[in-house]
């Protein structure tokens, strides 16, 4: 399976601080926002990741992440050169992903649970059909909102139902078998000129093949798409390692525990950041 992460928003909801700088290389606690989602793919067993990023910027992320060696990663790069939806992320990532199946997540989505990663790779073994999660909110009027029964399958997707069907709405985070690219290749645009997520997810529905994930109250999810939402998820981030003592995105720690690198690997990177309680913790791995 591949990873895709799809990094390439300009983050005028958080102007000023996005004109100098990609949305996803903002500061979230003591990482960058890309991180996380990366940290997600990399819980799911997988390897091979692609960042789409704005156009003009590969370097920029380049600088930042590299070719991915220092995690057990093999890092690619590409540029989405306007907005043309999240879908459009599969098109971009077409050739990167070949036959295989991919995993799809959101460079402002933020997932954490001690038990996150056997639920991500548990997806990551399906191979027919896709997989979505379902997060329970309060009022789910302004996402979109899945029904799905007792074993998982969905029933209904509903995108700012004035009624909602259910409490659980659909983060940015999706697991697809190869079928995605001829489904993906074949979207119209939507009214706002956009290549709809939620299309892909509707028509695995009417394929019956989309199982969704319940992600219970233990997990946590944020979105860090505006100023307030970046400064919780941030405030978050900080609680969950103060009261754990184990740090969230960490990539060299999840590279470690895969297998992927060694300790002297991670013992290095902490070397170089010892000034950094980053770069101390990696030392005591």
């Amino acid at each position: 399976m591949k990873g895709i992460v799809l990094a390439a928003g300009k983050g005028t909801r958080l102007y000023p601080m996005t004109k100098p700088v990609s949305k996803p290389l903002l500061p979230v606690y003591d990482k960058p926002l890309i991180y996380y989602p990366i940290a997600v793919l990399m819980q799911a067993g997988i390897r091979e990741i692609m960042v789409i990023v704005p156009p003009g910027e590969t370097d920029t992320f380049k600088a930042l992440l590299g070719d991915g060696s220092q995690y057990g990663l093999d890092m690619h790069y590409a540029e989405q050169p306007v907005p043309r939806g999240i879908a459009d992320a599969l098109l971009i990532g077409r050739e990167f992903v070949g036959d295989d199946s991919v995993c799809l997540v959101l460079g402002d989505n933020i997932f954490y649970a001690p038990t996150l990663g056997n639920t991500l790779k548990k997806a990551a073994k399906n191979n027919a059909g896709a997989t979505v999660f379902g997060y329970w909110v309060e009022d789910p009027r302004p996402f979109g909102v899945v029904e799905f029964d007792k074993d998982g399958k969905a029933i209904s997707i509903e995108e700012k139902p004035r009624y909602p069907k259910s409490n659980y709405i659909i983060p940015g985070l999706y697991f697809y078998d190869n079928q995605v690219m001829e489904i993906a290749a074949n979207l119209k645009p939507s009214a706002r000129g956009e290549l709809e997520i939620t299309d892909v997810n509707l028509e695995y529905l009417k394929r019956d093949q989309l199982q969704v994930v319940p992600l219970e109250k233990d997990f946590t999810w944020l979105d860090a798409g505006t100023a307030d939402s970046l400064l919780v998820a941030g405030q978050t981030i900080k609680r969950i390692q103060d009261s754990t003592g184990r740090y969230v995105g960490c990539l060299e720690e999840l590279g470690y525990y895969e297998d992927w690198i060694s300790t002297e690997q991670v013992h290095a990177t902490g070397v170089d950041l010892k000034m950094t309680l980053y770069g101390q913790y990696l030392q005591c791995l």
